[in-house]
């Protein structure tokens, strides 16, 4: 029986300071019930617990580490970095060779601004884009997440496709009813909302969905998309927080050969650091203060540490020639086993791979939206992960989360996780 007192204290203290004990809402385990593992150490494909409990771990920081915990390379770069200073307030040659290393890749991209979350880097491009078309009103979609900004935390309401309703407290409704919701591959429902609106200025997407579980756009609807974009006069913005050197090092456009009008990046080219990115075309950019009429600014962007972190990692996944294949072929073996060990005890089951990005639903039907996502069997989820957990193998809290890939996983790290999910779907239907 794995001992979690530590833990278990842990949050009990961090609740007495913290809201729910913890700076993310998802770390809570609010999904799966039981005590989240305070972790004090990661390297390479493994964390550990403050318990000394090691685990297997797909959740990489939710994206960032497709180089594992703590790559030496890159660790050595931080630290080189902070030996000369933790932020300046003032630019530095790094940020543009990070600028250069990311537009070199990125289809559409011609300048870029460095923010620090990819909550900044989606609020920040909606509203340049909102300057750009001179209108209001924005397109999201039911189940991507683009950040916590007011704009963006906004549900679809009862209708086909309708204006938004708020979901979470605080955010007024002025501010949401101009943001309409659309369902994901679903280009009609698209259609409908620059109908209902007439001032809709900007649609925003997750190519490759990673927050109702791995949801990828089917191919003709993203480019359905742009076409509707470029006859309506509407800026693209195409987010890539976390797809963005994550499923290839031109992220989602290897996959669909869709630019946006604006991207936004995250996750992978911080190395693990706070950083992120807006960027595209430049006479969109060039808006932007202090050259332009739109303001936008941050103490902290674009600051040395995380930049240097950035520049690390992106070198290291261009020297390694292969990597996004290993690592896909990775998580299609693990794709692949869980298939088999659920059909061995008849648990219904979809999986889906994007690169280095693996999803899993318990349900039967194939999930392509927020509502056949909506259907799988959380419970069942929820038992399962507290099994993986016991058992040293760590997915994310969340049926709703993607787990990730890193470049020290190997055949025999999966092929465990495999028989250690095989024992779990055992012991769930005994």
């Amino acid at each position: 029986m794995q001992r979690i007192l530590h833990s278990i204290n842990a949050l009990n203290e961090a609740k007495q300071v913290i809201p729910g004990g913890v700076n993310s809402p998802v770390r809570a385990f609010g999904s799966v019930g039981g005590t989240p593992r305070f972790i004090k150490e990661g390297r390479g494909a493994y964390i550990v617990d403050e318990d000394n409990n090691c685990y297997i771990d797909f959740v990489q920081s939710y994206g960032p580490l497709i180089l594992g915990h703590s790559d030496s390379l890159v660790v050595q770069a931080v630290q080189d970095s902070v030996a000369k200073g933790l932020s300046y307030g003032a630019p530095t040659e790094l940020e543009t060779n990070l600028a250069k290393e990311i537009i070199s890749v990125c289809e559409g991209v011609e300048k870029i601004r460095f923010v620090n979350s990819g909550t900044e880097a989606t609020m920040s491009a909606i509203r340049l884009a909102r300057a750009f078309s001179g209108k209001d009103d924005i397109i999201k979609f039911e189940g991507c997440y683009h950040g916590h900004s007011d704009s963006l935390l906004v549900k679809s309401g009862s209708g086909l496709a309708t204006f938004g309703e708020t979901s979470s407290k605080g955010v007024i409704q002025d501010i949401a009813k101009h943001t309409l919701v659309a369902r994901y591959n679903d280009l009609d429902s698209v259609k409908e909302c620059i109908r209902l609106s007439g001032n809709v200025g900007c649609i925003i997407i997750e190519p490759i969905a990673g927050n109702m579980g791995l949801v990828p756009s089917k191919k003709d609807f993203l480019q359905g998309l742009r076409e509707l974009c470029d006859k309506e006069n509407i800026v693209l913005i195409i987010d890539e927080v976390m797809s963005g050197f994550r499923v290839s090092l031109q992220g989602s456009y290897a996959f669909y050969g869709v630019k946006g009008d604006l991207s936004t990046y995250g996750k992978v080219i911080g190395g693990g650091m706070p950083l992120a990115a807006f960027g595209g075309r430049a006479d969109i950019m060039d808006m932007l203060s202090p050259i332009g009429g739109v303001y936008q600014a941050g103490t902290l962007s674009g600051n040395p540490v995380a930049v240097s972190a950035g520049l690390a990692t992106l070198a290291l996944i261009k020297q390694d020639v292969g990597l996004y294949e290993r690592l896909e072929s990775l998580a299609n073996r693990l794709a692949e086993g869980l298939m088999s060990a659920a059909k061995t005890y008849n648990i219904p089951l979809q999986t889906c791979v994007r690169g280095s990005m693996m999803g899993f639903f318990f349900t039967q039907e194939e999930v392509i939206d927020w509502n056949s996502a909506a259907k799988s069997d959380t419970e069942f989820y929820a038992k399962f992960h507290a099994k993986m957990l016991e058992k040293g193998v760590n997915f994310a809290p969340s049926q709703f989360e993607t787990s990730f890939m890193c470049k020290p996983f190997n055949e025999t790290i999966i092929d465990e996780v495999i028989e250690k999910a095989r024992a779990s779907f055992k012991e769930l239907k005994a």
